[in-house]
């Protein structure tokens, strides 16, 4: 990978740390808040490769609270039990009142 490619993985990772317990943002959120507002995927991207960096990857959805990277985490349900275990109603593989529950980093930091 690029050097510049590396950077921006740890801008992601530096603001998804940020997000409170219990708490949820998006990809999109993110992508916007590092100046980047195009780059919801490789904000998703980076989230894939965030096991073993101590970032609360499970706290970052799409933008309709949808648990799209659930299949990154070890076990068939960890993500959603993660979120749960916060306080975070999940329905369907859905966050329910989205609105209550969004932090925005732009808004945030």
């Amino acid at each position: 990978m690029k050097p510049e490619t590396l950077n921006f993985f740890d801008k992601v990772y530096k603001v998804a740390k940020q997000v409170p317990y219990g708490k949820v943002t998006s990809y999109g959120a993110i992508a916007k808040y590092l100046g980047a507002a195009r780059s919801a995927r490789m904000v998703g991207y980076a989230m894939n490769g965030s096991g073993g960096k101590d970032v609360p990857a499970h706290r970052v959805v799409n933008r309709k609270g949808l648990l799209t990277g659930k299949h990154h985490f070890d076990g068939t349900n960890l993500m959603q039990q993660l979120l749960e275990s916060e306080g975070i109603e999940v329905i369907e593989n859905q966050i329910q009142n989205l609105e209550s529950v969004f932090w925005d980093p732009s808004k945030e930091l």
